[in-house]
């Protein structure tokens, strides 16, 4: 696994791991349900990717968005591919929401809605409500 991939919480973080790629959720929660989407390799550019990742791909951003849906239905989602601090491949993926959606609780608003997302603008959770949220993400993704 690559460094990219343990700053995200890997394994901990970890929702579904494929061939290629993994998903992870996101620990700052921009919005409710954020995710990271990583390829597991050293590639550092997408041009990199090894063919098999790219044919993988429509696989796990189906299961994403069937996952993330399942879960709160969302009314959008953005794939932000920023790779500045974290140089690997991956994407932040962020189910947005035109009304905050809450988790146990807790109301999780949208504070770029609806212009683009807000990543510094996320809602503190404690790890506990990590653990929780992560299981019911889990719960509803597809063939789990």
């Amino acid at each position: 696994m690559n460094a990219t991939l343990e700053k995200f919480g890997y394994p901990e973080t970890l929702v579904r791991d494929y061939r290629h790629w993994c998903v992870l959720l996101r620990s700052a929660q921009a919005t409710l349900g954020a995710l990271i989407l990583a390829a597991k390799g050293e590639d550092r550019a997408f041009s990199e990717l090894a063919p098999e990742a790219f044919g993988e791909l429509p696989l796990v951003i189906r299961q994403i968005e069937h996952g993330l849906k399942a879960f709160r239905p969302y009314d959008r989602i953005n794939y932000l591919m920023l790779m500045m601090v974290d140089p690997h491949v991956h994407f932040h993926v962020l189910p947005r929401y035109r009304e905050a959606p809450e988790f146990e609780g807790q109301r999780f608003a949208d504070a770029g809605w609806p212009g683009p997302p807000d990543l510094k603008s996320a809602t503190p959770i404690t790890e506990e409500t990590r653990r929780r949220l992560l299981h019911a993400v889990q719960s509803k993704w597809p063939g789990t």
